[in-house]
Order: C-alpha cells, then sequence, then structure tokens
C-alpha cells in the first residue's frame, strides 16, 4: 500500500477504491473536495448508505488550487471543503464559510474540549477539525550522533551530516522552522524578524540535500538524508519502513498544524453538508484516519477506540492533547502572506 501523503501538499494514495473523481457538479449531488486518500475508500458509499444522500469527491492536490477555484466561483459547485485551519479562517473572512450548525451536527460532541476552543475558530462557528499535528524533526537514529534537539541542527548541521539534510519546501512550513529557531511566533511579520529569518534560511539552503515535501521519508529509509524536516504523520510512514527512524519536536517547539472540514455558503445542499459532518464524526469513521493516515484526530471517542499497539509503533500518536495544544497555531497573516512569498521566493533564488 503506498502511503497517504501530507495533507499540505500532494497526498497519493492508492486504495483501489469505490470512489467517483469528478469536476464538480450542479447542486444536486454533494460535492466534497478533499485530498487524495484523506478518508475511506468507501467514505461516500457508506455515507449514502447510512443517510440516503448521494454525493461525490474531487480532489485537489494543495490547499491553494483549492482555494483558488472557491475565491474565483465564490464558492459555488462546492459543499464541503478540506482545507488547512488559515484557510478556513481566510474562507470566513471572506464570507464564503457557512456557520455550522451544531443541532445538525451531534457528533461534534465527540471532540476533545481543547478542540473546541482553538484560537483560531473558538466554539467551531464556521470550521470543524478533522486531523491535527505537529511538524519536528525525523531522523535516522543509527546514522546521526544523539538525539537531535535544537531546529539549529537542522539549520546549521554538523558536518557530519552537511548535504544529507532536507526541508519542507511550503511556505509556512519553511518559514516557522526560522521562525521557531529565533524564537519568534510561527505567524510573525515583524519586517526586521522576518529579514534574520531569511538570512538564517539562507544559509541552511548551502547545507540542504534538497527541499522535499514529498518524498523526504523515503530518502531517510533508503539513507540518503540522515535528518529532515517533517510533519509527524509523514514521519511515521518512515518509521513504518524502518524501526530506526525516529521523530523529536525540537526544544524551540514546534507549530500546531490542523485540517479542517467546511460548508460552502454557496452551497445549494447545507443539510446533506452537515449530514456528512457528521458522518465523518462518527468515532468508527474517524478513527479510520488516525489508523490509516497516522495521524492524530481531535477526535476523543475515536482516538480511545485506537489499538494500544499503534501509539506503541509510531509515539507521536500517544502524544496528550494537553501537550499539543500547547503549540503556536498557524493563522491567517492577511497581507502578510505576499511578503511570505516572496520572502521564500527570495530564500530558493539564493545562491
Amino acid at each position: 500500500m503506498t502511503a497517504p501523503r501530507n495533507p499540505w501538499k500532494t497526498p497519493a494514495l492508492v486504495l483501489g477504491a469505490a470512489l467517483t473523481f469528478a469536476a464538480p457538479a450542479a447542486a444536486q449531488n454533494l460535492v466534497i473536495s478533499n485530498w487524495d486518500g484523506y478518508m475511506a475508500p468507501d467514505a461516500m458509499d457508506a455515507f449514502k448508505a447510512a443517510t440516503g444522500a448521494s454525493g461525490e469527491l474531487v480532489v485537489h492536490a494543495t490547499n491553494e488550487e483549492i482555494m483558488g477555484k472557491l475565491i474565483a466561483s465564490g464558492g459555488k459547485g462546492y459543499d464541503v471543503v478540506f482545507v488547512s485551519s488559515p484557510f478556513a479562517e481566510v474562507l470566513n473572512n471572506l464570507g464564503l464559510a457557512e456557520p455550522i450548525d451544531h443541532a445538525k451536527v451531534p457528533n461534534l460532541a465527540n471532540l476533545y474540549p481543547e478542540a473546541t476552543t482553538l484560537s483560531y475558530d473558538s466554539g467551531n462557528t464556521f470550521s470543524v477539525p478533522y486531523t491535527w499535528g505537529t511538524t519536528g524533526l525525523c531522523y535516522r537514529s543509527d546514522l546521526v550522533e544523539g538525539e537531535p534537539s535544537s531546529w539549529n541542527d537542522l539549520l546549521a548541521p554538523s558536518d557530519a551530516i552537511k548535504g544529507k539534510t532536507t526541508m519542507l519546501a511550503t511556505d509556512r512550513w519553511l518559514l516557522a522552522a526560522g521562525q521557531l529557531a529565533k524564537g519568534y511566533s510561527v505567524n510573525e511579520t515583524d519586517a526586521a524578524k522576518m529579514a534574520e529569518v531569511k538570512d538564517l534560511l539562507i544559509s541552511a539552503k548551502k547545507t540542504l540535500l534538497a527541499y522535499d515535501d514529498t518524498t523526504f521519508y523515503s530518502k531517510l529509509v533508503s539513507g540518503e538524508a540522515v535528518l529532515v524536516h517533517a510533519w509527524d504523520g509523514w514521519c511515521n510512514y518512515g518509521i513504518g519502513e524502518n524501526a530506526d527512524i525516529k521523530y523529536v519536536i525540537p526544544k524551540e517547539g514546534s507549530d500546531l498544524w490542523l485540517d479542517t472540514m467546511v460548508v460552502m455558503k454557496a452551497s445549494g445542499n447545507k443539510d446533506a453538508a452537515f449530514q456528512f459532518i457528521n458522518f465523518m464524526l462518527d468515532a468508527k469513521n474517524h478513527a479510520w484516519a488516525a489508523e490509516n493516515i497516522l495521524y492524530k484526530v481531535p477526535n476523543k471517542a475515536a482516538m480511545d477506540s485506537l489499538p494500544a499497539t499503534l501509539a506503541e509503533q509510531y509515539p507521536n500518536m500517544g502524544m496528550p492533547v494537553a501537550d499539543l495544544v500547547k503549540f503556536e497555531l498557524l493563522r491567517d497573516v492577511g497581507e502578510a502572506q505576499r511578503d511570505y512569498s516572496r520572502i521564500v521566493s527570495e530564500i530558493k533564488a539564493a545562491q
């Protein structure tokens, strides 16, 4: 089985599923836009059997891809979209997100209390959390001396591992490594501080094997890389193939990443859309995500149902919720996103 990929890039799990991938349809069938492999292969068939509502899955590769379509169309043609929390926040700020009708989503009661008070959307007013986790260092414990403990172990590596490290290429996560190493917020916008972050990351670039959002764990498995910048779930894919691979959150901390479900205000199927979200929050259905894509889910009933062996093999799956939510959420930084994109372009263009 091909491992699923991180939701912020290009999940690519091929599940041999009974799902139909099609362009958005007129508002009669429910249209769900999600990353490939991010829910059970028979989810839409099971949803229809449970509720009588028909639906289809449309795949998007990145947040940026689906956001471009939603903003261009005003959200028309889509009913429920899976996007990361800063993008859900943007949809709400643009008036494209439908308020969540809690009376129609009783399975919200399955969520951890901490998942209902997150700063980007306290009270789950316009989004419902689906998965959450951390970003840290994934490494070959048999090929790296000692345990990495700081972002600077990646950004200013020892001579022994220079040329054997990778970093995530996506704007927010590339910058977050530098922001955290400097002791700054992962939503920092101060120009002087961001100039420091840029200089640090340009220096780090000279030591890298590659920027890599999709194959870094495979490079660890093969030994081509020995230390990589990784989302926790993706490190788990490597751990599943080589027990010498470990995951650690640096002492300077991590971002708290979160993927969400949002109902579009333009949806002509809002009742069915809320039924779908309620269906996904069923403990058994939500547990599928944890067991198969190896991400923690913010559903207490689902997590409590998981076999103990899962956290034994993948220790970050057992991270206490109280510890997870201490990390800073990525937020919509508004116009500063243009500065972020410019800085990343300058980093990647630097010689």
